[in-house]
């Protein structure tokens, strides 16, 4: 065989490797493609897969949406419980925002004998929000102090405004649309163990009325002053 023919056989192969390998990639591309258009939100978006569960996703703020979590969503990434029960759009969300922001300044002044106090209240929740150890260390060294910005009575001005100073879920929230999913909702808690438990309704706050979700800041608060006052675990209630 010659040379010439040898060089015009390799040549040929090599055509009709490349192609194959060019159908290939597109047959590929096609398949990526129809699976991209199959795979889509009603936006239009590509989903996020999220590998994380409960708390993890409500304490990242890139993953968490807060009320805009859909019941399905809530349920998939073990969060029924976690958020409260109303399912809110962004646009809800910022709209409601801006609401609660403009009445609270209106409010503020009719708040605590201290006009600090809920500025105050602000500064220990972000803290919270941070490093629990050291709030709960700063609350045991300062409880006279402290003890009236996270309770009674700055907790009644925080509860009229919870839905506005809402920044990250605590505690679990259970409405009539649970019913029959309670005892499994429970699971979406991160504690094994539990020492104590604040129940509230939210009917009754302070001589406030009924303030419905918002009511939450009360336990919260009573949590927060057993854990301080009475030495209670906070990772166990």
């Amino acid at each position: 065989m010659s040379m010439r023919l040898y060089g015009k056989m390799r040549a040929a192969a090599a055509s009709s490797s490349s192609l194959v390998l060019m159908r290939r990639l597109k047959h590929r591309a096609a398949a990526t493609a129809a699976t991209a258009r199959s795979f889509t939100t009603t936006e239009g978006h590509r989903p996020t897969i999220v590998h994380k569960r409960s708390l993890d996703i409500l304490h990242d703020p890139w993953f968490n949406k807060g009320t805009a979590f859909s019941m399905t969503e809530r349920d998939r990434l073990d969060l029924r419980g976690l958020l409260p029960p109303n399912v809110m759009s962004t646009e809800q969300q910022i709209e409601r925002f801006m609401f609660d922001l403009k009445r609270l300044e209106q409010q503020v002044r009719d708040g605590p004998s201290d006009p600090n106090a809920l500025a105050k209240w602000r500064i220990l929740n972000r803290l919270h929000d941070r490093n629990e150890t050291m709030y709960y260390k700063v609350l045991i060294a300062n409880i006279k102090e402290y003890a009236p910005i996270v309770y009674t009575p700055t907790v009644g001005l925080v509860c009229q405004n919870y839905s506005g100073l809402f920044r990250r879920p605590r505690g679990m929230y259970f409405s009539a649309e649970d019913r029959g999913e309670m005892m499994s909702m429970v699971y979406n808690w991160p504690a094994e163990q539990v020492d104590m438990i604040v129940v509230t309704d939210g009917s009754r706050i302070l001589g406030l009325g009924d303030l419905g979700i918002q009511g939450i800041g009360i336990a919260i608060g009573k949590l927060d002053l057993y854990v301080a006052a009475a030495g209670i675990n906070p990772q166990r209630v």
